[in-house]
């Protein structure tokens, strides 16, 4: 009885194991666990070799002194050495003294299986412990370089690892949490001479290294809930050490709060919106283009006509900064956008209601912001209905292309330029595609007369993810100056309502300067009053429709106690003549360079 209740449980162990590891294997992977499907099978072989011991021993023990503790220590000992190949296979062999004959053959057989597998299961342990240990041997020998480390090992931090490496040759590049099966990944990254940990990025000490050498972090798997969780305990861990920076990648405002909370120390800490981010360098290093090619109005102005597809994340993005971006002196901003969603329009408005509302939107006010907005519903790219309402704009002059596939983006660019062809205009069309090698393939495409198609092809990951867009962007140092006309440096990192504010306004003052107005070049105290009034009602212009496309609406008094930031309300969403004296000084001096 004791010999088939070893082996049952001993059966059941290692079925339980392989099942659990299985179970684990296919489930939602999670960073930094220990129960890992390679450590389940390992547990349980060992303690299901364990359990078949134990009879063995009991009866090669039965008359000693302490006989129970003897088989349990002798037992572990023996799995030990089935383990290191260390076992002597005829003694235990020779224990099997079961009754029945089936049965003694079957724990013959099954422990001649673990003889096998146990030393093999040792080996891919030894070499997991060895590549950890020599990856951070390697990390140690470059105690005194600046380190750049990644939480997972993917296309996007490998392509911005390398960027970063072929920038800085002697900076270290650290992966962690690389998977076994990412064969192609990890070969690329010791192309450009990476460290790789199999062990998470929180169970690696970091604080080793040499304080006056830089440490920037990148919380950056596809996983933006967990980005953020990772970043928090990043944060907590190293907060005291100076020259330490943090890059998060998540778009999702539960990882705002969360960060804006969090208590930084000395760390500069970055929420990195990757769509946002693809928009603001659009706008940075392309934006003048807008204004260049902007169509003669009768009265003497020019007009701005923007045609976006598709008000997804990338679509609804552009379309808030056009809103603000185009506002400028002596031109007109009239943006369509058409949408498969039957409640796009509904949903823009609930996002930014005062930016859509009757009062604002369409209409030319004094001294306010003036722009033209109107969201199509319910279009299919691919339908005559849709084609009729693009024959409609025949003055468009921007085209923004973002329906959530590279395929459908290509398609979509494509019939678009036929069809502004046959209206005889050419706007500028840009189409969001990730692809870095669809990018590059479809760069200069003509048609087979070879009559280019004149399509720029935007956001893949190797443009994107790249040191000077990430993290030494000339758009943030721009950015930071600006904000340091009103605020203090620390505040512009520890809270993103400062840093993208400041963002917009460096934006649209290299587009002021673009555009030719003389005083925005100006430093404050060299501006006439007139110049400064100029100034001013450009600025708050910009700051109105900004304020509104990131859902803000008037308090409804102009006493600044009615501002309620939680609410998105603010006292100052007004016309230039309604305001403060103060602010209106404030507004003339933020509008200059």
């Amino acid at each position: 009885m004791e010999w088939l209740l070893s082996f049952a449980i001993s059966l059941l162990v290692l079925i339980a194991a392989i099942v659990f590891a299985v179970i684990v294997s296919v489930g939602k992977y999670k960073r930094g666990r220990v129960l890992t499907p390679f450590n389940i099978v390992f547990g349980g072989v060992f303690i299901s070799v364990f359990i078949c011991l134990l009879p063995i021993y009991n009866g090669i023990l039965a008359d000693t002194t302490d006989s129970v503790l003897k088989t349990v220590i002798f037992s572990l000992h023996t799995t030990l050495q089935v383990f290191t190949i260390n076992a002597d296979r005829e003694i235990i062999m020779e224990g099997i003294t079961c009754p029945q004959q089936w049965l003694s053959a079957s724990y013959s057989a099954y422990l001649s299986v673990a003889f096998l597998i146990a030393p093999v299961l040792t080996f891919g342990f030894l070499i997991s412990f060895f590549k950890n240990v020599t990856a951070f041997l390697n990390y140690l020998l470059h105690y005194f370089r600046d380190v750049y480390v990644f939480s997972e090992l993917n296309e996007k931090s490998l392509s911005l690892g390398a960027d970063i490496k072929k920038n800085h040759r002697k900076a270290l590049i650290v992966y962690t949490d690389v998977f076994e099966n990412s064969d192609e990944l990890v070969e690329r990254a010791r192309e450009i001479r990476a460290i790789c940990f199999k062990k998470d990025i929180l169970a690696i000490n970091f604080k080793l290294h040499h304080s006056k050498a830089q440490t920037v972090f990148f919380t950056i798997g596809k996983d933006e809930a967990e980005n953020t969780d990772r970043a928090l305990k990043l944060i907590r861990l190293y907060k005291d050490r100076s020259n330490t920076r943090l890059f998060v990648f998540s778009s999702r405002i539960d990882g705002e709060l969360l960060l804006t909370k969090a208590d930084k120390g000395k760390i500069k800490v970055r929420r990195v919106n990757e769509v946002r981010s693809l928009v603001n360098r659009i706008l940075y290093e392309q934006g003048a283009e807008l204004f260049a090619n902007a169509r003669e109005m009768p009265n003497g102005d020019k007009k701005i006509s923007a045609l976006i597809v598709g008000v997804g994340r990338h679509g609804t993005e552009m379309l808030k900064a056009l809103s603000w971006y185009c506002q400028m002196n002596g031109y007109h901003i009239e943006i369509n956008a058409f949408d498969l969603d039957e409640k796009a329009e509904d949903r823009f408005k609930a996002l930014a209601p005062e930016l859509m509302s009757e009062k604002y939107n369409g209409v030319i006010l004094p001294e306010e912001a003036e722009y033209t907005i109107r969201i199509h519903s319910g279009y299919d790219v691919t339908t005559k209905s849709f084609a009729d309402e693009i024959a409609k704009l025949s003055d468009t002059t921007y085209v923004f292309v973002s329906l959530g596939s590279d395929t459908v983006n290509i398609e979509t660019a494509v019939m678009l330029r036929m069809l502004f062809e046959r209206m005889k205009i050419k706007p500028v069309i840009q189409s969001v595609v990730y692809s870095t090698d669809e990018k590059n393939a479809l760069n200069g495409i003509t048609n087979y007369r070879g009559q280019p198609y004149d399509i720029e092809f935007i956001g893949d990951t190797r443009s994107f993810y790249s040191e000077a867009v990430i993290m030494n962007s000339q758009l943030e140092a721009d950015a930071l100056s600006r904000h340091l006309k009103w605020g203090k440096e620390e505040e512009f990192w520890q809270y993103e309502y400062n840093y993208n504010s400041s963002v917009a306004s460096a934006l649209h003052m290299k587009a002021r300067i673009a555009c030719g107005i003389p005083a925005a070049a100006k430093n404050e105290e060299d501006l006439t009053e007139g110049e400064k009034k100029i100034i001013g009602v450009l600025e708050h212009r910009r700051w109105n429709a900004y304020m509104r496309s990131e859902g803000y609406i008037f308090s409804g008094s102009s006493e600044k106690s009615s501002r309620n930031d939680l609410a998105k309300m603010h006292h100052d969403l007004v016309d230039y003549s309604l305001l403060s004296e103060e602010e209106k000084r404030k507004d003339s001096r933020v509008g200059t360079n």
